[in-house]
């Protein structure tokens, strides 16, 4: 519920706005912008990439949505369907408005800046380095931003007001998701961490399709939420199980096959770079699958449909920041560690921790995606099928600079993301009355019900 001595108020939440504004707003560097070589259309890449848009946005409507909503009792399973359809919604609209400019702007290494919002100065020129339009690369991105703040949907399910859902989406895409992009690939940032340790000089974080951006960031924010809203009544041992494991399963076999897109087409060309994205992509999640179905044959007796989904998922997210730089034994590996390691951290944080992460989206989506950028830094060595490492690179380098990344990647998240839903509450509050959450999410937030029964 509403804290009634939340320390924030509207006024904080604007001045804290604009000083954020302030600081991020920086002298354009003219440094910064560099130029590309020239490159022609191609109607092959072009025509891939707007595939691999589609796939990635059926990841979310209706993949994520039918996968979360599965997970759910009844009486909130519209309520789901109805979080990841507004996330979509104004994530698209943000993207155009504002924060594709943040993201891939040119104005500084930190904050892109605002010259491109709404498309402002771009026209029918192909995107930097690649054979695509801006706009198919535009509208690519977008999937992956109206994606991520839909993962963290999973941590908050069945007791969220739908005011604070859309309070906090807008501004957490903003805030945190855009910079972030902007920092790994836009250039910004994180394109050069010599600012970080001498040894780092050079050294670009490698995340080709979104541990740091999309799963790291995600997985913060979302164990943050949780905690602050607080548990489920009944957390956590009388909890009712997923009111509908099939509904789950085929979400995570859309899920499944519009990570295709997601991880191949982040190659931005129909080349070697997305074949081999994708045979990794599908590896990874296999292998987890197997490997989790596993763990759970030896500790319970059975092994489960819901178990098997959420595998699949653990080792597609931690394959993710790797899919284009690894070989297949990077994928069988990938998917194993991700079973193991993502299995027992829902644990963690259910049991020792104590937070109803409800949908296990830090232990799965989180540490999945925070894995495999370390992961990367190893197997992106030639000796494991990699692509290899730049001249007198070292694995051990290649580590640190992934280490270095995911550092300043969850910092970042973790801050901007708790100060923002501190001002949510503040503005709006964030959890529905002991009644509200009793009855169920469908009837009292949105007056329709998932089953006439």
């Amino acid at each position: 519920m509403r804290s009634a001595s939340s320390p924030l108020t509207p006024s904080f939440a604007l001045g804290f706005g604009l000083f954020l504004c302030l600081i991020l707003t920086l002298v354009p560097d003219p440094a910064f912008a560099q130029a590309s070589a020239a490159k022609t259309l191609s109607g092959g890449d072009t025509a891939w990439i707007i595939t691999a848009t589609a796939l990635v946005l059926f990841m979310t409507m209706p993949g994520l949505a039918l996968f979360y909503g599965g997970l759910v009792r009844s009486k909130n399973v519209l309520s789901v369907l109805m979080h990841c359809f507004a996330v979509t919604c104004i994530c698209s609209v943000l993207w155009l408005v504002v924060a594709y400019s943040v993201a891939f702007g040119t104005n500084n290494a930190i904050w892109g800046g605002l010259d491109n919002m709404v498309f402002a100065g771009i026209g029918d020129q192909l995107r930097d380095a690649t054979t695509i339009p801006e706009s198919v690369f535009f509208i690519f991105q977008m999937t992956f931003a109206i994606i991520t703040p839909g993962l963290i949907v999973g941590a908050y399910v069945e007791r969220i007001k739908f005011s604070a859902v859309v309070l906090f989406t807008t501004m957490w895409l903003v805030l945190v998701y855009a910079p972030s992009a902007h920092w790994i690939w836009g250039g910004g940032l994180l394109a050069d961490m010599g600012w970080i340790h001498a040894s780092l000089e050079g050294v670009a974080a490698m995340d080709f399709a979104g541990g740091l951006v999309v799963h790291a960031n995600a997985g913060v924010a979302a164990l943050l939420l949780a905690k602050i809203l607080g548990p489920r009544g009944g957390f956590p041992n009388d909890l009712r199980p997923p009111h509908n494991p099939g509904l789950v399963m085929i979400g995570a076999a859309m899920l499944w096959v519009g990570w295709f897109g997601f991880n191949g087409g982040s190659a931005l060309a129909a080349n070697h770079s997305a074949g081999m994205a994708i045979l990794v992509t599908h590896i990874s999640a296999a292998t987890a699958c197997i490997v989790w179905s596993a763990i759970e044959w030896a500790k319970f007796g059975k092994p489960s449909l819901v178990g098997i989904a959420t595998g699949a998922i653990a080792g597609l997210a931690t394959i993710t920041p790797g899919a284009g730089f690894v070989g297949p034994v990077g994928g069988l590996v990938y998917g194993a560690v991700a079973a193991v390691v993502c299995f027992y951290s829902i644990n963690i944080v259910k049991k020792t921790m104590n937070i109803d992460d409800s949908l296990d989206v830090f232990a799965v989506h989180g540490v999945g995606g925070m894995l495999g950028v370390v992961l990367t830094g190893v197997f992106v060595d030639a000796s494991f099928g990699g692509v290899g490492l730049p001249e007198g690179r070292t694995i051990a380098i290649s580590v640190l600079g992934q280490v270095a990344a995911l550092a300043v990647t969850v910092v970042w998240a973790g801050l901007v993301s708790y100060i923002l839903i501190k001002i949510t509450q503040a503005l709006v509050g964030l959890r529905v009355g002991a009644d509200e959450e009793s009855e169920g999410l469908d009837i009292t937030a949105h007056g329709e019900r998932s089953y006439d029964l």
